[in-house]
């Protein structure tokens, strides 16, 4: 049976996901993938990989883009949308949860929190400093641990006093970790207490001055850990929602965005994937800022540009697409 859906994609450092929704807002697929410092080879995995999930009658009528990737996203499947991940997380967690006031998002190298009023962002913070809240920390102590990432925040919930562990700095949390190990506490009260380290890093920092009202929703990679969500909910004294696809919140996020395609979308279709894609910079010499210029090619001809304040590039037609440079 043929359907309208809509793809959206989220390219970020650590992860690169992508959700297909039908007309109803129904979860088609997902696919939730490593990035590894490769977005293009990741969002071309990841069409591959949505291709064989659908059905042959489903249609792709509208595309959306978002996460630190998402002009790149944008040059290689033809986005119709672009938007920030403030606004693509808040689109998904409005459609889980329409009365939430605080979203509270940790991914592998970054963190937000969300705040709304009456179904409006009204304020939003991101950490910048340093990467002790995130969950690339929490897999590195995993790793160095020996815990599967996976079974840490069970872990956590054995402990029978969670130790205390400084957690402002990723470097002092690790530290402070060996140190309580080496003084004979058990793994799970270590574990617990950096959850709680973790929570207290992300309210003292990213929540700095906010107001985190009920109901709030935990979102991202990170939530799927059992102790962390339990972290948070002792530390707030209220209770904390995981949505059912809280690790692909800002893809699904996009799909939403997407439904607002009117007319004929943009989207390259999924034979992308095999392109031969590359990207080069230049300077740009259109004004006094100098620019560095991004251009992106498929199969040897250029299809997109960004970077330049000017608009000399980036705001060329689309259909003046030249012939790659060597």
């Amino acid at each position: 049976m043929v359907g309208r859906a809509y793809l959206g994609i989220d390219v970020g450092s650590v992860s690169t996901n992508l959700v297909v929704t039908d007309e109803e807002a129904k979860v088609l697929a997902t696919v939730y993938l490593p990035t590894q410092g490769q977005p293009i080879a990741a969002m071309q995995q990841g069409l591959r990989d949505l291709s064989s999930l659908l059905s042959n009658g489903v249609t792709i009528h509208g595309v959306a883009a978002t996460g630190s990737g998402r002009m790149l996203a944008q040059a290689l499947v033809g986005a119709d949308i672009v938007k920030n991940e403030i606004t693509a997380h808040a689109t998904a967690t409005l459609r889980a949860v329409p009365d939430v006031r605080t979203i509270i998002e940790i991914g592998g190298q970054d963190s937000k929190l969300i705040v709304l009023n009456h179904r409006v962002v009204t304020d939003f913070a991101m950490n910048t400093v340093c990467a002790a809240g995130t969950g690339s920390f929490l897999d590195r102590q995993a790793s160095r641990l020996g815990i599967p990432i996976s079974d840490l925040g069970q872990l956590a919930l054995q402990a029978k006093k969670p130790t205390r562990i400084a957690g402002r700095c990723a470097v002092f949390a690790e530290s402070d970790m060996i140190h309580k190990q080496q003084v004979g506490h058990s793994l799970a009260d270590i574990v617990a207490g950096l959850c709680e380290a973790m929570v207290r890093n992300y309210l003292n920092n990213v929540g700095k001055g906010k107001m985190i009202v009920s109901p709030v929703v935990f979102q991202g990679g990170v939530a799927a850990n059992v102790g962390m969500r339990k972290a948070f909910e002792e530390s707030l004294m209220l209770p904390v929602i995981v949505p059912p696809y809280y690790h692909v919140m800002g893809a699904l996020g996009a799909c939403f965005l997407a439904e607002e395609v009117l007319g004929r979308t943009n989207f390259r279709g999924f034979e992308v994937a095999d392109a031969c894609c590359r990207t080069s910079a230049s300077p740009c010499s259109g004004c006094g800022h100098a620019c560095e210029v991004v251009s992106f090619s498929m199969d040897g001809r250029t299809v997109a540009h960004w970077g330049d304040r000017c608009g000399k590039f980036s705001s060329s037609p689309k259909d003046s697409i030249r012939k790659c440079a060597g």
